[in-house]
Formats: structure tokens, C-alpha cells, sequence
């Protein structure tokens, strides 16, 4: 059988020097190795300037520059990096003037609380959902449902409800709580509830009008600080829709209310890539000036790498 296809003609073929061709990687950019006893910063500049070594020296960065020309560096939460052991990283960081500005939805008050309470959280959801005690803590309820009230009381918000109630409690743990620094530091803590994800949502004495209401109260604090993000930094750590969409909403109605809302700079921090927050966040808010960053990995060990490069800034 007779062959179909022409062997082809390489008499035309064209190459050129590699000397001439452009590349994207070049050693210039490639990594040292680590000398014993060196400092943190020594071992930041041993990072390739490539992909995310470069990345996260550029989110260092921008934080330590908001912190010293006295710009926002909002912090955005989910539940995860309280369980993941970052609040005392995030409180020094309170602590130093560097966050202005802290977020989370609202599991993020459970685990403050109980951290704060008993100094322990996060249950065994495997072993407890089988006979329907899942979520059924009623210290855990009680206390959070009080804040609640609260809020309509004092005209608060919930996180600020949470954090001074912790405070008047004096709790063994109230210096790992978020929210308690919050009130102490006088810095905003603002919590984003979506009714039917958190435990209390499940006990009979919870107010959702209340919640609601609260909840609403910290997104117009939330979107009043996003009014002043220009030349500032917002982060969000582990949140894969709640914070996002809240941060979108927020940047909107300052652009809206006429708002300079340009160059600043967004960062996403989680062990994977959700759509939300490569959208709301990292892409769609910083078109033009700013720039957005995503940097993968784990929590415990991405925001005490960036908060240490932060404070060596300092």
C-alpha cells in the first residue's frame, strides 16, 4: 500500500542562537544556598526571583510599606488559620501597628471564643455528627447568642460584642483572642455571617435578626475601611467565598460613593486555588494599578514566613 503522507521538506528549515532568543529564566534569578547562622532576611534574598519566591518578597513588601506610611493592611479570615494555631502571629502583628483592619466569617468567633474560654476548639465532627451532638457546646452557644443581644443593645457590631464580653469575662486564654485584642487595641474586628453555617444557628434561643442585623453593621464598618485601601494592602487567608464576596461588594460602593479605589495591593493565601478568591480578590479589584497575588500553602507556615519578613522590615 502506497504511503499517503509526504515526508517533509527540510530544505527552508530555519533556527537561531539561543544567545539571541529571549527566556523567562535566567540564573540571575535562581536561589543561593542557605549559610549557616544567617538571619531571616538573609534567607528571604536566597529565594529565586521566580514565581512565588518573588511573590512573596513582593507581599512582604507591600505590608511592611503600608505599615510604615500608616496605610490600611486589612486582614480577612476564615476559621482555618485560628485552627491552625496563627493567632498569636496575628495578634503581634495587631500588637506592632501592621494590621488595621481584621475580618472573618462566622466560625471565626467560635473558635476565638472557645480558644479564649477553655483554650481548646475545633471538635471531632466525624465522631460526634452519628449522634446528632455536632455543634451542641452550650457554653460555646450561650455566650455567643448573650453577644448577640448585645449588639442590639449597645448598637455594636460582632465582633466588637464578642471581643468586649471576652474581656469582661476575663477569660484564662483572652490574650490568644482575636477579638478581645481587637477591643483592647481599639482596632476593628469585623465578623460575616452567613445564617445556617455555624453551630449557634442550630440552638433555639438564636436571634437571626439580631445576627443579621450585626453582621450588617460590620460589613458598613468593613466597606468603610476598604474606602481608605488606596496605596494599602487587603489579605485573604483561607476564606474561599464568604470574604471574597464580601471584599468585592465592599470596593464596589467605595468606587461608587466616589472613592479613589486605584493602586493597592490584594493577596490570597490558602492550600488551594478557589475561583472566588482569584476573582474577587486577586484579579478582578486590582485591574489597572494595583496588583494581586496568590500564593499557595499552608497556613502555618505561609503567615509566620510573611510575618516574620514583615516585622525584619520593621
Amino acid at each position: 500500500m502506497k504511503d499517503p503522507f509526504k515526508p517533509l521538506d527540510y530544505s527552508k528549515f530555519k533556527a537561531h542562537s539561543i544567545k539571541d532568543r529571549h527566556s523567562k529564566v535566567d540564573i540571575k534569578d535562581f536561589s543561593t544556598p542557605w549559610k549557616k547562622g544567617g538571619r531571616l532576611s538573609a534567607f528571604l534574598d536566597t529565594l529565586p526571583s521566580i514565581l512565588a519566591g518573588n511573590d512573596l518578597r513582593c507581599v512582604i513588601k507591600a505590608i511592611s510599606l503600608a505599615a510604615k506610611n500608616k496605610r490600611q493592611a486589612c486582614f480577612a479570615m476564615g476559621g482555618h488559620v485560628i485552627k491552625t494555631g496563627m493567632s498569636p502571629i496575628i495578634i503581634d502583628l495587631m500588637e506592632k501597628n501592621v494590621f488595621t483592619l481584621l475580618s472573618m466569617n462566622g466560625s471565626g468567633i467560635i473558635h476565638d471564643l472557645e480558644t479564649a474560654m477553655v483554650g481548646r476548639t475545633s471538635e471531632d465532627v466525624a465522631q460526634s455528627l452519628g449522634d446528632g451532638s455536632f455543634g451542641m457546646a452550650k457554653e460555646t452557644s450561650a455566650f455567643l447568642n448573650q453577644a448577640i443581644k448585645n449588639t442590639k443593645k449597645q448598637s455594636i457590631g460582632l465582633g466588637k460584642a464578642v471581643g468586649d464580653m471576652i474581656l469582661k469575662e476575663n477569660f484564662k486564654y483572652k490574650h490568644l483572642s482575636l477579638t478581645a485584642k481587637g477591643s483592647a487595641l481599639d482596632i476593628p474586628v469585623t465578623v460575616h455571617v452567613a445564617i445556617g453555617t455555624d453551630i449557634i444557628h442550630m440552638h433555639p434561643h438564636f436571634d437571626a435578626g439580631a445576627c443579621g442585623e450585626a453582621s450588617h453593621y460590620d460589613f458598613k464598618l468593613f466597606a468603610s475601611h476598604i474606602t481608605d485601601l488606596e496605596k494599602g494592602v487587603f489579605i485573604n487567608a483561607g476564606s474561599a467565598v464568604i470574604l471574597p464576596e464580601i471584599f468585592l461588594k465592599a470596593v464596589t460602593l467605595a468606587r461608587n460613593l466616589g472613592f479613589v479605589l486605584d493602586d493597592f495591593t490584594t493577596v490570597n493565601l490558602d492550600f488551594i486555588r478557589h475561583y472566588r478568591p482569584m476573582t474577587n480578590v486577586v484579579n478582578r479589584p486590582t485591574l489597572g494599578k494595583g496588583k494581586g497575588f496568590s500564593i499557595v500553602g499552608h497556613h502555618e507556615i505561609l503567615i509566620p514566613l510573611i510575618a516574620a519578613g514583615v516585622i525584619e522590615s520593621l
